[in-house]
């Protein structure tokens, strides 16, 4: 299995520069998909729904103060499996050209991220996870 440095170091290889918002959903959408057509987790981490929308504190703590975000060197994209690559090329494909505020917008009208936030206001913080097996669910029947 990747870990979510080696997600994100491939996403920025294949797509360049971007905002750290916006990487910050694409790992988010390449779990949830891994998760409906492989059947399993791409990567480990833990990830929190916060009033922007899905985070991975993991990625957060390294690109935190950073607009823009270029590269990562804490992960390397040659760790990805040939399968867990296809699967993230498809979610760059469908999800890549969007702007962060479209995939941000979309995460809040989902199921997942709004279960998580259950008893929070709009703008509170919040840093409950955001269940694998929601996402799975989810995502799952969106497939069917």
């Amino acid at each position: 299995m990747a870990s979510v440095h080696d997600i994100a170091a491939y996403i920025l290889k294949k797509r360049g520069a971007m905002t750290a918002w916006k990487l910050q959903k694409l790992v988010y959408y390449s779990q949830a998909w891994s998760l409906v057509w492989d059947e399993k987790p791409l990567f480990s981490a833990r990830i929190e729904a916060w009033a922007n929308g899905p985070v991975v504190p993991q990625l957060y703590r390294l690109h935190r103060g950073k607009f823009t975000v270029s590269s990562w060197p804490d992960g390397e994209r040659g760790n990805l499996s040939q399968t867990e690559r296809e699967t993230v090329d498809a979610v760059l494909k469908f999800y890549g050209d969007r702007t962060p505020q479209w995939l941000s917008d979309l995460t809040h009208r989902e199921e997942p991220w709004l279960k998580a936030r259950v008893g929070l206001g709009p703008n509170d913080p919040g840093k409950q996870e955001i269940k694998l097996g929601d996402m799975a669910d989810y995502y799952g029947r969106l497939s069917s």
